[in-house]
C-alpha cells in the first residue's frame, strides 16, 4: 500500500518541483550527456561472464563518490566483481569519469526514481546487487530490486538529525515502503539506533562504520605544499585560513575574519573552495567589493604575483587543497545553514578545525570530534571572527586541535573491511 501511494504522488511532486531542478541543472550544467538515463535509457552493457556477480552502485554527489573510492578498487580487483555505477549530479558524474572510468563496467546517471524509468533501467542492468550511498533510500529503485529477488544495501547509512524528526512521526509507514532493503549498513551507531527505531528490522541493520575514513588521501610533501601556494598566489609564509565547501554568506565571514586578523597584525591570507563551482561568479562579486586583490582558479591556474584572496572554483581539488591551510572553517554550518559539510578530509590531515552550529548531516562525527577536542565550534558570525583571530594568533591550539583530529580519524578506520564483509555475503546469499 505505501509503495503504490509513492507511485501514485510520485509523477505530480515531479511536475510541481521539475522547473526548480532544472533550473539547477542549467546552473550547473553538464546534463546534456547521458540525459535519457533519467528515464531509464541506458546503452545496453555487455553480457555478464559466467561466475561474474554485477553491482549496481549508486552514488549521489561529488563526496559520495570520493567515498565509495576504496570499495571500487577493492572491486577492480576481484575478477568476479563488476559494477555500474550511477550518480546523480553532473559534478559527480564528471568526477567519476576521471577517477574511475578504468574501475568500472560504465558509468551512467541515477534514473528518477518512477515506475517505468526504473524497470527499464533495471531490465538493462541486470544487477545482482544494487547498493545505495548514505543518505539515499529510493523506494522505486528497492522495489524493483526485491521484485527480480536481488538484494539491496545501503552502505554509509546515515540519518540525519533533520531527516530522522521529519521521518519519526509517520513510524512503521518506512519499513512498508522500504521494506526491500535486504541490509543496512550504518555509519555509526547513533545512525543505526534511529533506523531500528523506525521500525525496521533490528537484524538486517548492522554497523559498519564511516567509509569516508577509509578513503586513501595522497599528501603533499613541503616541496609540493609550497608549489601549491605559489600556483594560487598565496606565498609562502603568510598563514592560510581556508573555507571548505562554503555556502552563501559564508565567504563574507571569512573575509571579514580575515581582515579582523590582519588588522590584529597577524599575517594571513584565505582560500575559498564554494560547495558549488558554479557560485564562482557571486562569490568574486563579494571579493572584490571588499577590495581585495585576488586569483579565480577557475579562469588563472597560475598566480603571477601574490593575492589576499585565492578563489578556487573547482571540482573534486579540496583534499589538495586543504594541505595548504593552517586553519580550516568547514561550510554550511553558518546560519542560516544548518546541514553542514563533512569535516573527515579535514580531520584525516590533522589541520586545525572550526565548525559553526549546523551541523546535522554529520552530527554523530562533530560529536566525536567535540569528545576528544578535535573541532573548534563557534555559534555565530562575531564568535567565528573572534575565534579565527584567536586561533591563528596562536600555533600551539592549531597544533594540539589538529593533531587530535588526526589521532581519530586514525582510531576510527576499517569501514571499508566491514562494508566488504556485509556486501560479499549478500552476493554470496544471491
Amino acid at each position: 500500500m505505501a509503495l503504490w501511494f509513492y507511485r501514485l504522488i510520485f509523477l505530480p511532486v515531479m511536475l510541481v518541483t521539475a522547473p526548480y531542478y532544472l533550473w539547477r541543472m542549467r546552473r550547473r550544467g553538464g546534463y546534456r550527456e547521458d540525459f535519457g538515463n533519467r528515464f531509464g535509457r541506458i546503452a545496453a552493457l555487455p553480457p555478464k561472464p559466467p561466475g561474474v556477480k554485477r553491482i549496481w552502485l549508486q552514488a549521489v554527489s561529488v563526496g559520495e563518490i570520493l567515498a565509495v573510492g576504496p570499495l571500487l578498487e577493492a572491486w577492480a580487483a576481484d575478477p568476479a566483481v563488476e559494477v555500474y555505477l550511477t550518480t546523480t549530479t553532473s559534478t559527480g558524474h564528471r568526477l567519476a569519469q576521471e577517477r574511475y572510468a578504468g574501475k568500472v563496467l560504465a558509468l551512467g546517471y541515477f534514473p528518477l526514481d518512477f515506475w517505468s524509468f526504473s524497470a527499464r533501467a533495471w531490465t538493462t542492468v541486470q544487477a545482482d546487487l544494487a547498493v545505495l550511498t548514505e543518505g539515499e533510500r529510493w523506494p522505486e529503485h528497492v522495489a524493483q530490486a526485491a521484485r527480480r529477488g536481488v538484494p539491496a544495501a545501503c552502505i554509509n547509512a546515515r540519518m540525519s538529525d533533520r531527516s530522522f524528526a521529519r521521518m519519526k512521526p509517520f513510524g512503521a509507514f518506512w519499513p512498508s515502503l522500504l521494506g526491500g532493503i535486504t541490509r543496512i549498513a550504518a555509519a555509526a551507531a547513533e545512525d543505526a539506533a534511529r533506523f531500528r527505531e523506525l521500525g525496521f528490522a533490528p537484524d538486517r541493520i548492522g554497523v559498519t562504520g564511516n567509509l569516508k575514513l577509509d578513503v586513501r588521501i595522497q599528501e603533499l610533501n613541503p616541496e609540493e605544499r609550497r608549489a601549491l601556494r605559489d600556483e594560487l598566489g598565496l606565498g609562502a609564509d603568510d598563514l592560510i585560513l581556508l573555507g571548505a565547501s562554503t555556502w552563501s554568506g559564508e565567504e563574507a565571514a571569512l573575509l571579514m575574519a580575515t581582515r579582523r586578523a590582519r588588522e590584529a597584525g597577524i599575517p594571513c591570507r584565505v582560500l575559498l573552495v564554494p560547495r558549488h563551482a558554479e557560485r564562482g561568479d557571486e562569490v568574486e562579486e563579494v571579493i572584490r567589493d571588499g577590495g581585495w586583490t585576488y586569483l579565480r582558479r577557475s579562469r588563472q591556474r597560475q598566480a603571477t604575483g601574490l593575492v589576499e584572496v585565492a578563489l578556487a572554483d573547482t571540482t573534486g581539488e579540496l583534499q589538495r587543497l586543504i594541505q595548504v591551510a593552517d586553519l580550516v572553517f568547514v561550510g554550511k554550518t553558518l546560519p542560516p545553514h544548518t546541514e553542514g559539510q563533512t569535516p573527515v578530509e579535514a580531520a584525516a590531515l590533522g589541520s586545525a578545525i572550526i565548525v559553526g552550529p549546523g551541523t546535522s548531516n554529520f552530527a554523530t562525527i562533530v560529536r566525536q570530534l567535540q569528545a576528544v577536542a578535535a573541532v573548534e565550534t563557534v555559534a555565530d558570525i562575531d564568535t567565528l571572527v573572534d575565534r579565527v583571530v584567536a586561533m591563528l594568533r596562536d600555533g600551539g591550539r592549531r597544533k594540539r586541535v589538529g593533531e587530535a583530529a588526526r589521532a581519530w580519524h586514525a582510531t576510527n578506520r576499517g569501514a571499508l573491511e566491514r562494508t566488504l564483509q556485509e556486501l560479499n555475503a549478500l552476493l554470496v546469499a544471491d
